[in-house]
């Protein structure tokens, strides 16, 4: 500072260094308005280059998820298994002699039909004949149905099939 090279300015307690401008050499317009369009030249190679780094992350991200070579292979493996054993049962479908026609699928609907139609109806009855008897009894309907040896579809986990 003394020599007259950096400047020094003082704020309170703190001193501050900084170059001397004065005497750097003055720069003319010609020569500002050449590092002007130098430094737009370099902005613009930055932009572009900052692009293309984002389309080749994007493009590594997408490398990286996909499959390799030896995964690819042993999946295509794994469905041509799939697709031979789906082939042979639809053969095997295609080739068995004991279809059911039209008539026998829709008498068997109809006959499952009128039995779910019958089981309801006779357990609806049952129902309503113990409720009646229950309501005199002085203890719990399990145990009047343990006493009577009554066993429900609920015991044994049946249900009766949703109406269609």
């Amino acid at each position: 500072a003394q020599q007259g090279r950096v400047r020094e300015k003082a704020y309170g307690k703190q001193k501050i260094y900084f170059a001397d401008q004065e005497q750097l050499p003055a720069a003319s317009d010609a020569e500002l308005r050449r590092l002007d369009g130098e430094i737009a030249a370099l902005s613009a190679k930055v932009q572009a280059l900052q692009q293309s780094c984002r389309q080749m992350e994007a493009e590594l991200k997408d490398l990286n998820s996909a499959m390799t070579t030896p995964e690819m292979a042993r999946e295509m493996e794994e469905l041509r298994k799939d697709c031979a054993s789906y082939a042979e049962k639809l053969e095997r479908i295609k080739s068995a002699t004991n279809h059911v026609t039209p008539e026998e699928k829709e008498k068997v609907c109809s006959e499952q039909k009128l039995y779910c139609k019958e089981w309801r109806k006779r357990k609806r009855m049952a129902t309503e004949l113990l409720e009646a008897i229950l309501e005199g009894y002085p203890k719990s309907k399990k145990q009047f149905f343990e006493e009577v040896g009554i066993e429900t579809d609920e015991d044994h986990n049946v249900m009766l099939p949703a109406a269609v």
